[in-house]
């Protein structure tokens, strides 16, 4: 008897098509077309690449004379399991389609089937006994020092489970650990360009963020490491996160997820609860540098540069490499009172606050407007407290009698050589080694009118920290603030996280921010046609009073409250787009 001819549903890799349409499988090709191929198929008169997302025996709606057979089998794509992933990810991030996860989950070349696996089973030691201890309780967050490098003891923990998809913020991090991890025997698939060896099997498949998309057949755990890190969130939109895609990867797996950081998220840290490990406290503080904390508010007299005795101290020390971080694009213009010297911040959500035309303090942050007066000691002079980076250049050499590189985010060579450099974050990167790295103005980071402007502070002191190395190199890192007393500054300064997470956290729940609510900004042409339907839409499911769709506080987009993800993003998905808009909606954008 013959069988029944089969239909192949596919997703063209078309940018600004999300339909799908249905191919006939021909009969040669039948045993080659799974879910998840790569094929070639004949679309409005030319050739285009898809994704087999269906296949189905012919329920006779359309004649098989109508339908055009698919053309070829380019070769193995994401399976039928990540396919369903990616329909979760497009309602969790308010995607139009699946086809911006499959590219991320799809290889670069064409991949033949058959390729052998590579397994080893190899196990080898040391192994990270709390992340063992993780994993045997079904996963978690593991906390660990700025200064250490647990990313072969961990992966050796994960190894004795079996094979382990490992996830990192950047390329060379995992370029090295693969290395590292092929001389202890172990076989490994480095995606997405050695993606066809990760398909046929590896005991660790390593990547950046796409790497969460990778294939890993008998996957056994997954790996996030430095979750902290904004590098594990896209971009472009969808604005996914990798750290929450492990989390439900794993979960649809039924294996134990591990979140490495030694600063781990709120939003990790909601979602492991319980499941946290944290370091001794004698080793926590083994693995940090010496933090010096200076407390601007003590400067006499008033003075408006920001090189303190303390910094000018360290740049005159000609053994010191010196880094000196000065973040003066994009940030909140601080102003503090001439007379007490308090920074000028919002009595709501403590962000700083700036000076409008119409002569009032206004928050970026949550849009509250208060008098120009100091709420300290009600003073109505201010200090704007904002050098550019080419005055501080001029002072810092100055100080120093040596020569200073200025490093911004567009340079790409920078010397190696120089003593001392200054620029903005983007210094943190370019430079290798240092001896002490200095935060000129680190109110600008606490202060800054985002809700998760302490996570990002802390990240960068991380990031310092790691140049210079922990105490017993003698590592250092200075804060210059008047905020000695934040959260952010105690936790560097003990050497305690939890210290910055908890009021962090505690502070969220308060406003109804993420992870504790849902929320996404909507900017571009149409957004106001769109957020008019998007409160019909709330208005018709009586659902208004649970939700925000308004303007943000800055003026130059919409923001959209709901109180969970799924609810936010099939709202988002679901309601149509004005004609000839151009809108780009980011759900958990990592910058509001």
């Amino acid at each position: 008897m013959t069988p029944p001819p089969l239909v192949a549903t596919v997703l063209p890799d078309v940018t600004g098509i999300d339909r799908q349409f249905d191919y006939l499988v021909p009969d040669a090709l039948v045993s080659r077309v799974h879910v998840g191929d790569l094929v070639r198929v004949s679309l409005h008169g030319r050739r285009v690449g898809a994704w087999v997302v269906q296949v189905a025996v012919h329920d006779g709606e359309l004649p098989l004379e109508r339908m055009k057979p698919i053309a070829k089998v380019t070769g193995a794509g994401p399976g039928a399991a990540t396919i369903d992933l990616a329909r979760w990810a497009r309602q969790r991030w308010a995607s139009r389609g699946i086809r911006p996860f499959l590219v991320a989950a799809s290889p670069q070349r064409a991949v033949v089937r058959g390729m052998p696996p590579a397994r080893t089973a190899s196990t080898f030691e040391p192994r990270h006994d709390r992340a063992a201890a993780l994993l045997s309780r079904g996963g978690g967050v593991l906390r660990v020092g700025p200064s250490e490098d647990p990313n072969v003891t961990v992966v050796a923990a994960c190894l004795t489970r079996g094979p382990v998809l490992v996830v990192v913020p950047a390329l060379d991090t995992a370029t090295m650990l693969a290395g590292r991890l092929r001389r202890a025997s172990v076989s490994v698939a480095l995606s997405p360009g050695e993606w066809a060896q990760a398909h046929a099997g590896a005991d660790v498949v390593i990547g950046t963020r796409t790497a969460v998309w990778a294939p890993c057949p008998d996957l056994a755990s997954i790996v996030v490491f430095d979750e902290h890190d904004e590098r594990l969130q896209e971009e472009r939109s969808p604005t996914w996160h990798a750290r929450d895609v492990a989390i439900e990867r794993a979960r649809r797996a039924s294996v134990p997820v591990l979140l490495v950081s030694p600063v781990p998220s709120v939003t990790a840290l909601t979602w492991a609860g319980a499941a946290v490990s944290h370091p001794s406290i004698t080793s926590s503080r083994a693995a940090w540098p010496f933090v010096d904390v200076i407390d601007r508010t003590r400067d006499e007299p008033w003075q408006t540069s920001m090189l303190t005795s303390p910094l000018i101290a360290a740049l005159r020390d000609e053994r010191r490499r010196i880094v000196c971080v000065h973040n003066a694009k994009g940030r909140a213009r601080l102003s503090a009172c001439r007379t007490c010297k308090a920074l000028a911040r919002c009595e709501r959500c403590e962000a700083a606050v700036r000076e409008d035309d119409a002569g009032h303090f206004h928050c970026d942050r949550c849009g509250l407007d208060r008098p120009l007066v100091c709420a300290s000691c009600m003073g109505t002079a201010f200090a704007n407290l904002r050098p550019g980076i080419a005055r501080l250049r001029e002072e810092i050499a100055a100080a120093a009698n040596r020569d200073v590189v200025v490093v911004s985010g567009d340079d790409s060579d920078v010397p190696a050589d120089a003593d001392v450099y200054v620029g903005t974050e983007a210094v943190l990167h370019r430079v290798r080694r240092a001896d002490v790295v200095a935060f000129l103005d680190f109110d600008a980071e606490l202060l800054a009118p985002r809700y998760r402007a302490g996570e990002q502070a802390m990240a960068l002191v991380v990031r310092a920290a790691r140049l210079v190395g922990a105490r017993d190199v003698g590592g250092r890192v200075m804060l210059q603030t008047f905020l000695p007393r934040h959260e952010v500054v105690q936790a560097a300064l003990l050497a305690d996280p939890e210290r910055m997470s908890r009021v962090d956290a505690a502070r969220r729940r308060e406003l109804g921010l993420p992870p504790f609510a849902a929320l996404a900004t909507i900017r571009g042409a149409g957004s106001d046609e769109f957020a008019g339907a998007l409160r019909a839409r709330l208005a018709s499911a009586h659902a208004e009073n649970r939700w925000h769709v308004g303007g943000a506080a800055s003026g130059n987009e919409l923001v959209v409250r709901a109180p969970e993800w799924e609810s936010l993003g099939t709202l988002l998905a679901d309601v149509p787009r004005p004609k000839g808009s151009r809108l780009r909606i980011e759900v958990d954008p990592p910058r509001a």
